[in-house]
């Protein structure tokens, strides 16, 4: 019976993506030794300006199956963050860029669990997750 009810009431997450230029460099690549190691892991080149398209997934809990948060309107907010120059996403790391981000949603959607991808290129990146903080 309980199985039943669990079952009734599963945890609820809605997810949207989108994608953003941008610009960045890690200078300690230049130097540092577990970086520049001049060997086939040699990843110095990141230490130099280089464009990636950023990709963005977002998921976020909803309380009920019935668009608590509507995923266009979600995404649409989400874009005008950068397009507004509320945030940016140039010279920072995925997983600098998921705490901003995540800083700007919980302002808006508080007291809901959040989980954030971000990858350079679709290919690496950062997967935060972001527990429930009581308001």
């Amino acid at each position: 019976m309980q199985m039943q009810t669990l079952a009734q009431q599963p945890a609820r997450m809605i997810w949207v993506t989108f994608r953003k230029e941008g610009m960045h460099k890690y200078p300690a690549a230049l130097t540092d030794p577990k970086l520049a190691t001049r060997d086939e892991y040699d990843v110095s080149f990141l230490g130099y300006l280089h464009r990636h398209t950023f990709h963005f997934k977002v998921a976020i809990e909803v309380f009920h199956d019935d668009r608590d948060i509507e995923f266009i309107q979600f995404q649409r907010w989400l874009l005008s963050l950068y397009s507004q120059d509320i945030l940016q996403n140039d010279f920072k790391s995925c997983e600098m860029m998921s705490d901003d981000l995540y800083a700007q949603i919980t302002k808006r959607y508080p007291n809901r669990k959040v989980e954030i991808d971000i990858s350079e290129d679709g290919e690496n990146g950062a997967h935060a997750v972001y527990e429930k903080v009581a308001v």
